[in-house]
């Protein structure tokens, strides 16, 4: 495996590239699991080269003690990814990625609006001009995230489109621990305690959607649900029921909608996210 720390390492593995040869891209920003090794393994599968890139990204941070606390585990990560059979690592420094601080803005409208961009400011900005550096340094032809980050999966579906980048995004399906948390980097920081609660956040996913199905209101299922989270101990930044293709808030429930229930909510100084897309079908 070979491993890109900076400029002069990058112009090596450029010089080596074949040019019909297909790259797949799985950016992560470490403290690296089963759930990144599925898109890894997806990427191995389709592409004829594999680059991962392990990055802590501070710009798309607004709280400085969640970038102070993220999880950092650069040899075993290494070690994770040469297991795997990636081809490439990409451990930048950050002097390398940001030379200068960036004063580029991005405006995602609507899509931003919401959820992790509503309790966020900042974020998706963060995500938006380290996404389009990492391209840019990769130039992969299919890039590969995570569907339990649903919201930055579209939003870098629109950034792809508004940018112009000939880059396929692949969303790939969120793994789950056998009792149903979503697998999270953040997860190793959940104390015994909260790590036997956090398996809720599914759980209630599952409850909302099973009461939407059964024509529940869906104003006072959210309400509903939000209270039994919060009676668990959680601290909850939003419970949505959401338009799955344009991530706008649902109010009323007609068929053959399909929909996402997305829950932020954290333990302790552990925040975590998840949601469950879902259709409404006619005979439900």
């Amino acid at each position: 495996m070979k491993i890109i720390r900076n400029h002069t390492t990058l112009s090596e593995f450029e010089s080596q590239r074949s040019p019909n040869e297909r790259v797949g891209f799985v950016p992560t920003m470490g403290a690296l699991h089963t759930g990144h090794g599925s898109l890894i393994q997806r990427s191995i599968q389709a592409n004829d080269l594999t680059v991962a890139s392990v990055f802590v990204n501070p710009t798309q941070f607004n709280n400085s003690e969640d970038l102070k606390n993220y999880p950092r585990t650069e040899e075993s990560d290494l070690a994770f990814l040469e297991a795997m059979g990636c081809d490439v690592a990409f451990l930048p420094e950050v002097q390398m990625i940001y030379p200068s601080p960036s004063a580029v803005q991005f405006n995602f409208g609507t899509l931003e609006s919401v959820m992790e961009g509503r309790n966020r400011p900042g974020h998706f900005n963060g995500v938006g001009i380290v996404v389009s550096k990492l391209f840019n340094l990769i130039r992969p032809q299919v890039a590969y995230f995570g569907e339990k980050d649903l919201q930055q999966l579209a939003i870098i579906k629109a950034l792809v489109q508004s940018l112009s980048f000939q880059i396929t995004i692949e969303g790939c399906p969120t793994l789950r621990e056998e009792d149903g948390l979503a697998m999270s980097s953040r997860n190793t920081r959940l104390t015994k305690e909260h790590r036997e609660k956090a398996p809720a956040l599914f759980k209630v996913l599952n409850g909302v959607k099973t009461d939407i199905l059964s024509h529940h209101p869906v104003e006072l299922t959210l309400i509903n649900w939000r209270i039994k989270l919060e009676e668990i101990g959680f601290r909850v930044d939003y419970l949505d029921l959401v338009n799955d293709e344009n991530l706008q808030p649902v109010t009323t429930i007609s068929d053959n909608q399909q929909l996402a229930v997305c829950v932020a909510a954290s333990l302790g100084s552990v925040r975590l996210i998840d949601n469950l897309r879902f259709t409404v079908d006619q005979n439900s």
